[in-house]
């Protein structure tokens, strides 16, 4: 898919946009902001990048699931009255985003029916910073989860979201949430415990 999206300076800032600030861009984006436009999808594009890689199966569509995000974000602007963060409402759309892309490839052949997101999430992630190693390790820490207690701690714990917009996203109770979080905790503690113990212990 050829990118139909502005650029920004702000995807490569590091520093993740305060919600009120992303919030604040996308009401004004809604009035015809051009810039407010470049700064809402600079600030949010990474967050879009690693849900929908988190979600989908196949790491050579994230870009493109990215992009139809926003389009459809960007074509729904008018409709967004700020009740949420403009970052549990993107990301709502991006869940859907992947949900219908499931829904077409479902009536068409697939190459390969295991999931990759994981590859997808490292390859949009930047190689050679401090921590890469342990963002990887964590990785293959987070693919041990059940899919529905990973995508509660990535959205809580990863992308920082409340746990009442990481309910609206999974479209479930908030208590339902705080469940999976603290599972999900339990069992990568558990998990970290285990490989840090020596082997003679371990056997």
């Amino acid at each position: 898919m050829t990118s139909a999206l502005p650029m920004s300076r702000a995807r490569s800032d590091t520093t993740a946009a305060p919600d009120e600030a992303v919030t604040a861009w996308a009401l004004a984006a809604r009035g015809g902001d051009a810039d407010a436009v470049e700064q809402f999808v600079g600030a949010l594009h990474r967050d879009v990048q690693r849900y929908v890689a988190h979600l989908c199966g196949d790491p050579q569509a994230v870009d493109d699931l990215a992009q139809d995000t926003f389009l459809r974000a960007l074509g729904s602007l008018h409709r967004f009255e700020g009740r949420s963060s403009a970052r549990a409402w993107l990301l709502s759309i991006a869940r859907r985003a992947v949900i219908d892309s499931y829904r077409y490839a479902a009536a068409r052949p697939r190459l390969s029916d295991v999931p990759d997101w994981q590859l997808a999430v490292e390859l949009a992630q930047p190689c050679g910073l401090p921590g890469f190693d342990d963002g990887i390790a964590l990785l293959d820490l987070l693919a041990a989860l059940p899919a529905d207690r990973r995508e509660a701690f990535i959205l809580t714990q990863l992308l920082g979201l409340p746990y009442a917009e990481a309910a609206e996203v999974s479209d479930c109770p908030i208590g339902t949430v705080r469940s999976r979080v603290a599972r999900a905790r339990a069992t990568l503690t558990a998990l970290l415990d285990e490989a840090e113990r020596p082997p003679a212990l371990a056997a």
